[in-house]
């Protein structure tokens, strides 16, 4: 199991846990929109940090934003391997063609 499988498991048992006993499950509770609101959040400060070139800030962020990535994706019950089988069907695609081929 990789640890972000790890992750996706332990974010769905504290998506069951006490708010009072679970940052996890804290966020969770106030909706869909507010874990989308932090997951915002953390993408900007990792932004931050990659324009002032701070890698060990940055490591520290893009962990805070994959985590509030998966919190967001349990909020709407987006399942981590719908997103995994989304990026292989991706792989080896030009990012280009990839884009054109979208519905917009």
């Amino acid at each position: 199991m990789s640890v972000l499988d790890a992750l996706v498991a332990t974010i769905a048992e504290r998506a069951k846990a006490d708010p009072e006993s679970s940052w996890t499950a804290k966020l969770l509770a106030k909706g869909p929109e507010k874990c989308a609101e932090k997951f915002g959040e953390e993408a900007i400060e990792a932004v931050i940090e990659a324009v002032k070139g701070d890698r060990e800030k940055l490591t520290y962020e893009a962990a805070d934003v994959m985590y509030h990535l998966l919190v967001m994706l349990e909020a709407r019950d987006v399942a981590f391997d719908d997103v995994l089988t989304e990026l292989a069907r991706r792989q080896g695609l030009s990012g280009i063609a990839e884009k054109a081929s979208r519905d917009n």
